[in-house]
């Protein structure tokens, strides 16, 4: 593959021969359609009428209140179909599948919610789907493994390494070097092998395309800050991305803090990792002194990956967004103080970004704005939220 796909130094195509002409061949497929106007009608056309956007953009007013500082507004990717922002990007992905010819979609998913959307798209578009899911995260996310049955996706537990997202990933990348004549790989995230980080990106996009516009609406200006969870970041770059030349506006980003500081005990990549190679991309990863990959912890299935997205491994060294990390419990208790406060029950993927805002928003003043992207709702985890609450009884 020609030589880009870079972020600076990160990003890059590191992929295994059999499948650079398939890398090659997805490329210019996406490269032709995104300036295609049918194509761009079609996805549009499915984007309001089947996922339901524009999404709202929620004036959290007694959030607000509890905090004592700036307005909040949540960007509410939760009440898309399926429940969350993987939805914008499966769409795109299978009309450019179904462009190529393909009639097979293979996905990875950590939390389940990309294995749902992915599911999905596969039965509108009447394609066979496939979806790797580390065995750990088919325990914690019974919900959604039984959504994807019910669409009709195989679901396939993956035993290997710590039977997580990374080697979901793996099993998926491997599936799709021996299949690549009738399938496509949908992958989740803003990472991989070029051209997946930028066209995930601009996929999901629209999310900080229409925040844009919405807070315009609502405030008569632009926001003070962003803020967002990142695991392989999504979700993050699709609200920063249409901001990132606003040069006033504060980005931040939220990692997975788990339960500790050492290696192993949590999934904050900024915090204690260094840029190596995983997967296809050059990014920053968790890894030991002698290179090996780390184990991840958190309570939330969706930010337990080693790596983040590439571009996001750029932002972060050219200082334009800040990065930080709360705990499992941080996000947990936001999470139940969003239900309390505002009848919404977010995914914890979400609260990671809400635990962050909570301890953040007190320091500004009232005429200050703040967006949260809620990047989706919290059934699939509702087994962990009734340990907590039993545990605090």
């Amino acid at each position: 593959m020609k030589n880009d796909g870079f972020f600076g130094e990160y990003g890059g195509c590191y992929a295994p021969e059999t499948l650079i002409a398939p890398l090659e061949a997805l490329k210019d497929a996406y490269d032709k359609l995104k300036h295609d106007h049918l194509f761009q009608k079609a996805l549009q056309k499915l984007l309001g009428h089947y996922v339901g956007r524009p999404t709202p953009l929620y004036h959290a007013a007694q959030l607000s209140r509890y905090c004592g500082g700036a307005k909040i507004f949540l960007k509410r990717e939760d009440l898309t179909h399926t429940g969350a922002h993987k939805i914008n990007n499966t769409l795109g992905q299978g009309l450019i599948a179904k462009h190529m010819g393909k009639t097979r979609l293979i996905a990875e998913t950590g939390a389940g919610q990309h294995g749902v959307a992915t599911a999905t798209v596969a039965s509108l578009m009447g394609m066979s789907c496939v979806v790797y899911m580390g065995a750990k995260d088919m325990a914690r996310q019974r919900p959604n493994v039984k959504r994807m049955q019910i669409l009709g996706a195989q679901v396939l537990p993956v035993y290997n390494g710590s039977q997580t997202l990374k080697d979901a990933t793996s099993e998926a990348m491997r599936d799709w070097v021996l299949n690549v004549k009738d399938s496509h790989y949908v992958l989740g995230s803003a990472l991989g092998p070029h051209p997946y980080p930028t066209m995930v990106r601009d996929f999901q996009t629209i999310i900080g395309q229409e925040t844009k516009s919405q807070i315009q609406a609502l405030c008569g200006r632009l926001p003070d800050t962003l803020v967002a969870c990142v695991g392989g970041g999504s979700n993050a770059i699709g609200l920063f991305y249409p901001f990132l030349t606003e040069q006033s506006i504060q980005m931040i980003g939220v990692e997975a803090g788990g339960f500790g500081d050492q290696l192993g005990q949590h999934a904050a990549r900024f915090k204690s990792g260094k840029p190596g190679v995983l997967q296809g991309t050059r990014t920053y990863l968790l890894q030991d002194d002698d290179g090996n990959i780390a184990g991840t912890s958190s309570i939330s299935a969706g930010l337990d990956y080693p790596g983040v997205g590439p571009e996001h491994a750029y932002l972060h060294d050219s200082k334009r967004i800040q990065y930080t990390s709360v705990t499992d419990q941080e996000a947990l208790k936001s999470a139940l103080t969003l239900a309390r406060l505002e009848g919404i029950i977010p995914a914890l993927e979400s609260a990671h970004a809400l635990a962050f805002a909570i301890e953040y928003v007190p320091t500004l003043t009232k005429d200050q704005v703040v967006v949260i992207g809620l990047s989706g709702r919290g059934d699939k985890d509702l087994e962990a939220f009734i340990q907590a609450l039993e545990g605090s009884l």
